[in-house]
């Protein structure tokens, strides 16, 4: 007897991220660098101790602690870090890429700080539109993470927004801070990429945007 054992795929490994530049519309992003970026972003993210409740350092209360978090953050190859530039070239921001796993294509994106003048801005969409599009056209990933604490609901419905599918719970899958966090998983696949890229560019198209920079259509609705 036949047993099924999955369908043939592809098995040449991905690439792993580099330093390039991902531009778009409303900003860019560019391979995180602590000489160049950490004044701005410190300037950014300063009094919002908010901004890091979920993530595995911080909140900061010196700068020096915060410049060196920063170096540690763009030194490492896993997770790989880019920060975030608006159109005037400040630093308002990073994500990362991260869990890189060439050999089964998988990536993840995550450890994601968004200062609150980059938060429910048309760029803090942008960046994860550029990201999942390197991802998957440029490095060659046919699995797209994302992963978050299960009490992080914006976070968790900013995964339904961006397109991930919501896969489970793993429990007390980490201990962060000295707390229990159990992890939401939701991913995006390969061949659901051309849908949600589709959604992502119509979103971002000027034309959906009135004169106060407010959106005309929910990005769901474009994938709808």
């Amino acid at each position: 007897m036949t047993r099924e054992v999955g369908p043939k795929v592809d098995a040449n490994p991905a690439r792993k991220p580099e330093p390039v530049t991902l531009q778009g519309r409303y900003g860019r992003l560019e391979k995180l660098n602590a000489a160049k970026h950490a004044a701005a972003l410190w300037d950014a993210v300063k009094g919002h101790d908010e901004v890091w409740d979920y993530l595995f350092h911080g909140p900061f209360s010196e700068r020096k602690d915060f410049d060196a978090y920063i170096e540690m953050v763009a030194s490492r190859e896993d997770p790989y870090a880019y920060v975030i530039l608006d159109t005037a070239e400040r630093p308002v921001g990073f994500a990362t890429l991260m869990e890189i796993r060439p050999a089964n294509r998988v990536i993840e994106v995550g450890n994601i700080l968004y200062s609150p003048s980059l938060q429910k801005t048309p760029l803090a969409t942008e960046v994860q539109y550029l990201l999942a599009r390197y991802a998957f056209e440029e490095l060659g990933n046919r699995r797209y993470e994302w992963k978050c604490n299960a009490l992080n609901e914006p976070s968790r419905r900013a995964a339904l927004r961006f397109g991930f599918a919501f896969e489970g719970i793993f429990r007390q899958h980490m201990i962060v801070k000295g707390r229990n966090r159990d992890t939401s998983w939701y991913a995006m696949m390969d061949h659901e990429w051309p849908s949600r890229k589709a959604a992502f560019e119509a979103w971002l198209a000027p034309e959906n945007f009135d004169a106060e920079r407010q959106q005309k259509k929910k990005l769901e609705a474009f994938r709808d």
